[in-house]
């Protein structure tokens, strides 16, 4: 369970999907001042050198983010997400791609607090280095346990206000229904957070199962939902991965409309065939 390492992947296309969707509504939800508490049940190393001998075996940030650095006139969402990159950066490189836990860690504010499990055993020591560096002991806490099982521990938070990133690999298709499930739960448990899952698609009737338990599950709890897809690729000669998307229950109202725009200029330059495409839809 363990052979998934994200440092062959960062800043791919569905990175670039995952993440400019993850700082709208982060950007959204930090407008109000009580604290919130920002909880990744997958949380990988954190922080990826994408001139690695990882990155360069597979060179999926060529497809992905690289595509984008010249990129003029970005959407709005678009243009934030460049922004916070490159800020991990000197100027004129490209070198650190930050994953998830750093772009929330960036964003946030001192009152904020950040919840990161990591079970590789690789990649959970190099996230406790990353994240020693910050000197930010009382924002952050690391914990080497499964990201599954944090609604008991962390929800509701005392400020009653969380979003959770939920991201697992998905390398068994167990992955797909532990992801429902925690939806479920979560929802259930505390209905007022905000839920973002990423998932890929690929040639797999769990990953078409998922968007559909995870609006079903929205739908029942009287939640409205908000799912995009990106396609980059598809056919009999797309190998890797051909598409990704995501799925946020309890979305900032303000998410569809950040998303709108961007959409499309994901596709025109990041598709690698006639296929790529994107949906965007919402409900509730």
């Amino acid at each position: 369970m363990f052979s998934y390492r994200h440092a062959f992947h960062a800043g791919n296309h569905a990175d670039v999907l995952k993440h400019t969707a993850l700082i709208a509504v982060l950007r959204h939800l930090l407008q109000k001042e009580t604290a919130l508490t920002f909880i990744d049940t997958h949380a990988g190393a954190g922080l990826y050198r994408l001139d690695s001998e990882f990155a360069a075996t597979s060179g999926e940030a060529a497809d992905g983010v690289e595509r984008l650095w010249s990129l003029e006139a970005p959407a709005p969402a678009l243009s934030d997400y460049l922004s916070v990159i490159a800020g991990f950066n000197a100027k004129g490189s490209h070198r650190v791609y930050p994953g998830s836990p750093f772009i929330a860690q960036r964003l946030l504010r001192e009152q904020d607090r950040l919840k990161l499990y990591e079970l590789h055993p690789t990649d959970g020591k190099t996230l406790d280095a990353n994240v020693a560096q910050l000197d930010a002991a009382r924002q952050v806490a690391v914990l080497r346990e499964d990201g599954f099982g944090c609604l008991n521990r962390f929800l509701p938070p005392p400020s009653r206000r969380a979003l959770v990133l939920c991201d697992p690999s998905y390398e068994i298709k167990t992955d797909y229904a532990r992801v429902g499930q925690f939806v479920a739960d979560a929802l259930r448990r505390f209905a007022t957070g905000c839920y973002f899952v990423w998932y890929p698609i690929i040639p797999r009737p769990e990953a078409h199962d998922l968007p559909r338990r995870l609006r079903t599950l929205s739908t029942q709890a009287g939640k409205p939902w908000l799912h995009a897809t990106l396609t980059v690729k598809a056919g009999k000669t797309a190998t890797g991965l051909p598409a990704s998307g995501v799925f946020v229950a309890n979305p900032p109202h303000t998410l569809k409309a950040a998303l709108q725009p961007m959409l499309p200029q994901l596709v025109e330059h990041l598709g690698q065939d006639h296929h790529a495409a994107f949906t965007l839809d919402s409900g509730g």
